[in-house]
């Protein structure tokens, strides 16, 4: 659903160098990409490792992050909390990715890639703990906030990060793509896995609310050691630089196609939300599917369908991608809305996966949109405030929809979230396409 500098939810790639362009991005294909200045210059071996380590930490860490998806109806079970509830603590996952992202998301610009991905990693490690030793209502809260903040901390990092090595390993800026599709293939990508694993472990396995963090405190701290031995890319400036907050600024002369990049990324990760916060529940109350691997399947199809629509469909053109995205993501919660009213679970879980693969689509586009729209110097900068407006999408109409449920039958809060989301995408995906 999700930043030092990327959440590209949440990762992402395009037809120019996206959020993951190397600061040289702008180089003859021939030329060699020099390493950062006053540093000895890494071999490409060192940097196509750090490629692969980098790409293990982004997908552990996004993994995590929607590991808790299918075992939310077991905390609800266990302690009798409403859905609304249950809004609240995925919303405290909202606020922590989109409170790093403000305040954290531009600083690998100036501090380099490694250190914010380390200190990305050790939240989601103190997240996981928290998840196995303090497992009430205002714990759960707590660790969800700390996963957020390590997500957004992490994605416009990562993203960038990831660039830069492949550009380095290889020799070559064209490989900026390559590398951009990778980390949105990783980003979603770990997203869903995060959720069918936590939903098989919870099914197959005793203890299914301590053995899930346990395997990824396992796979984050492996995940650690690896970014430890990776190259820095980024040159520290010669000057201390002072602090600030991410500026919400669009690029002078650009601001219509950056809010229109905005807000389709807002749309897009509207519909990733409610696949992790209140749709496992739905499936319970008004489906009666209490399997729990089914809900974590769930899940995992929708962001799952995100992820390989940006790998089948990525030799299109931008606007092709961002109307087929649109046609995905309307027509798939259409399908959703129609076979919720209908009580057909296949056609809800069905509708949920074709509007995942829009999802991929649309955002992947967004996301390298802002990145085009800027040099290299300030691509971070731009990245994680776009992924600052994504995760408000993630974050605020999931709690309106708890916020509604409480008053609202659920057949009429889902509809009347579904029509709003798909205007919205409609609206902000038309505008992106006429200036792609």
């Amino acid at each position: 659903m999700l930043g030092a500098r990327d959440h590209q939810s949440m990762s992402t790639v395009t037809d120019t160098p996206t959020g993951a362009l190397p600061a040289t991005a702008s180089a003859p294909a021939s030329e060699r990409v020099p390493a950062p200045r006053g540093r000895r210059a890494h071999t490409r071996r060192r940097h196509g490792f750090g490629f692969w380590a980098v790409a293990f930490a982004f997908l552990s860490v996004m993994a995590f992050a929607t590991v808790p998806a299918p075992l939310y109806v077991i905390y609800q079970a266990r302690d009798g909390f409403p859905t609304f509830t249950t809004t609240i603590i995925f919303a405290a996952y909202g606020v922590g990715v989109v409170g790093s992202l403000y305040l954290a998301g531009h600083l690998s610009d100036v501090h380099g890639r490694k250190p914010l991905i380390l200190v990305s990693i050790a939240l989601e490690l103190v997240a996981a703990v928290l998840f196995l030793v303090w497992n009430d209502v205002t714990g759960l809260i707590v660790a969800r906030l700390v996963t957020g903040l390590g997500v957004g901390t992490l994605t416009a990092t990562a993203t960038a990060h990831l660039g830069e090595l492949r550009v380095r390993a290889t020799g070559s800026s064209d490989s900026a793509k390559g590398a951009s599709v990778a980390a949105g293939a990783v980003n979603l990508g770990g997203l869903s896995l995060g959720a069918l694993v936590g939903g098989a472990l919870a099914e197959f396995v005793g203890a299914p609310l301590m053995v899930p963090y346990v395997v990824f405190v396992a796979a984050l701290t492996v995940a650690f050691v690896l970014v430890l031995v990776v190259p820095e890319t980024v040159a520290r400036p010669e000057t201390r630089v002072p602090y600030r907050p991410q500026r919400m600024q669009a690029p002078e002369g650009k601001a219509a196609a950056f809010w229109a990049a905005g807000a389709a990324a807002f749309a897009a990760l509207a519909v990733q939300g409610l696949f992790t916060s209140v749709a496992p529940t739905f499936l319970g109350t008004t489906f009666h599917v209490t399997d729990r691997l089914a809900a974590g399947a769930t899940t995992f199809g929708v962001f799952a369908a995100s992820a390989v629509s940006q790998i089948v469909f990525a030799r299109l053109t931008q606007r092709t991608q961002i109307r087929l995205g649109m046609v995905l993501l309307v027509g798939g919660l259409a399908v959703l809305a129609v076979a919720a009213a209908l009580l057909q679970v296949a056609g809800f879980i069905g509708g949920g996966v074709v509007a995942g693969a829009g999802v991929g689509l649309l955002f992947r586009a967004s996301i390298a949109s802002a990145g085009a729209l800027v040099g290299p110097e300030r691509r971070g900068g731009v990245l994680a405030a776009t992924f600052l407006i994504a995760y408000a999408g993630l974050t605020v109409p999931v709690v309106a929809v708890g916020a509604a449920l409480l008053v609202i039958p659920t057949l009429s809060v889902l509809i009347g979230y579904v029509v709003l989301v798909a205007v919205l995408a409609v609206i902000a995906g038309t505008r992106l396409a006429a200036r792609a």
